[in-house]
């Protein structure tokens, strides 16, 4: 670790032209960790484009330096951001461990002449990358930004380094991450980072409210539908699961980003262990898993969806139609029962 940031600091000791993506559909800690670092770097010095390889939900919006994000899925903005990546001097993946969670971009920042720096904290990251700050340990990869220039200005305080708007990017993504401060991976070191970035005074019960209580009614109509239609509990396997159509996104108008977080509800159900869910969209099926104890959903979607992740937090996709895709799901139910039955 010394050793890369001794490299990267000598690396961006000279002005850089510097590209900053994050997997599709980003959430509060891709979206925050990327706004965070960009706002580093371009203070000292850097071009920096920030790229989503696809829409983000719109309750992220306030993020400070959103309105200069570019989404490479719009086709008015794909050429720009071709030609940006060419002209890098440094690509920076933040919050993904695979080429494949560009969806597009992968093959277009793949191909780019420009060196790789990888920022994640998923397990079993693909090598493509010349420098490498992952920890599976942290909490967030917003945590990791943090740490990373704290390590690049060793000896400053705080307050000196940080200021509110980085601060409020990288504490929205340590926050979510976190289930705000809920979820087993919350650590004495992730209360003293979101301390230390507190010293900037931000508001942090702004940062959450911003997120979690900022929804169009739309929205709230959307979940309880989903919560009073869809949501089927399996008491045998101590599972929840929710499907939704590609016509019942269409019926409440819900764009990329608005079903965030819905699985979770799932988990709230009396001695359920484990929360799935099946969204069909633009083709595919996006699938996510959520599980508490000692279950491990990235090992279920690894295996059979072609997914990836967290032991408690994981993805999947599919080809598949939705209901040949949830087909499959619970036709391996079985071979999990033991270990579900068994999470105390």
């Amino acid at each position: 670790m010394n050793q890369t940031i001794k490299e990267l600091s000598s690396f961006l000791s000279l002005p850089q032209k510097i590209i900053i993506t994050m997997h599709r559909d980003p959430d509060a800690d891709a979206l925050g960790s990327s706004l965070g670092w960009a706002s580093y770097l371009t203070k000292k010095g850097h071009d920096v484009t920030v790229i989503s390889p696809t829409e983000y939900a719109a309750n992220l919006r306030w993020l400070a330096g959103m309105d200069q994000v570019l989404v490479f899925e719009k086709s008015s903005q794909q050429g720009q951001c071709r030609r940006k990546i060419e002209q890098a001097t440094l690509i920076c993946c933040l919050d993904f461990s695979a080429l494949s969670r560009l969806k597009d971009l992968g093959k277009v920042v793949q191909d780019a002449a420009a060196p790789k720096m990888m920022i994640d904290h998923h397990l079993e990251p693909e090598h493509f990358a010349k420098w490498m700050i992952w920890d599976t340990n942290a909490a967030a990869t917003a945590q990791l930004v943090y740490s990373l220039v704290k390590e690049m200005e060793v000896g400053l305080p705080a307050k000196e380094i940080f200021d509110i708007p980085m601060a409020e990017c990288l504490y929205a993504g340590i926050m979510t991450d976190t289930g705000s401060f809920r979820h087993a991976n919350v650590t004495p070191e992730v209360h003293l980072a979101v301390a230390d970035l507190m010293l900037t005074g931000f508001d942090c019960s702004r940062v959450h409210r911003l997120i979690y209580d900022n929804a169009p009614l739309s929205r709230l109509q959307f979940l309880g539908y989903v919560l009073s239609q869809k949501l089927i509990v399996l008491p045998q396997y101590r599972t929840a699961y929710m499907v939704l159509t590609e016509a019942e996104l269409h019926k409440f108008n819900s764009s990329s980003g608005e079903t965030e977080g819905i699985v979770n509800y799932g988990l709230q159900v009396e001695n359920v262990v484990m929360s799935a869910m099946f969204i069909e969209r633009k083709g595919e099926v996006k699938i996510s898993f959520r599980s508490v104890g000692s279950f491990s959903v990235r090992d279920l979607a690894s295996t059979h969806f072609s997914g990836g992740g967290h032991k408690n937090a994981s993805g999947g996709r599919s080809e598949h139609s939705v209901n040949e895709t949830v087909a499959t799901f619970l036709s391996v139910l079985p071979s999990y029962e033991q270990d579900l039955l068994s999470v105390d």
